[in-house]
């Protein structure tokens, strides 16, 4: 059974045209057990219950961006070794900064190809 096959993957955004093209993009990728949430809360209340292999989140949300999600993952023992993957239309200095120092594995900056995204997701996977 390849990687694609068993994967657990989370798709946190909150718009849901976003969070459609992804979920899109993964399906294209033959990727099966994908996941979403709306909210960091949301997202981090469902891992607890089944935790996944990888998120792929947005930055820019209310109540918890992307980078206050990642910490509330890494803070907690069954969700501490997620792969972690920040999506940013405005990808500074600060935001990837905050990101390495929480521990992010990889970040891909909007707009964004569904090859840029394997490529992306690959690098902290491994090949699918």
């Amino acid at each position: 059974m390849s990687i694609k096959d068993q994967l657990q993957v989370m798709v946190v955004d909150d718009t849901s045209t976003s969070r459609g093209l992804m979920l899109q993009a993964l399906e294209s990728m033959g990727l099966r057990h994908v996941h979403h949430a709306v909210s960091g809360p949301d997202a981090l209340d469902k891992m607890l219950r089944q935790p996944v292999h990888l998120v792929i989140s947005d930055f820019n949300m209310p109540g918890m961006d992307g980078v206050e999600l990642l910490q509330a993952l890494r803070e907690r023992v069954p969700t501490r070794r997620i792969g972690f993957v920040l999506i940013t239309g405005r990808a500074d200095r600060e935001i990837i900064e905050r990101g390495r120092a929480a521990g992010m594995n990889n970040f891909i900056r909007k707009p964004f190809t569904a090859p840029e995204l394997k490529t992306c997701l690959e690098a902290v996977v491994g090949r699918f």
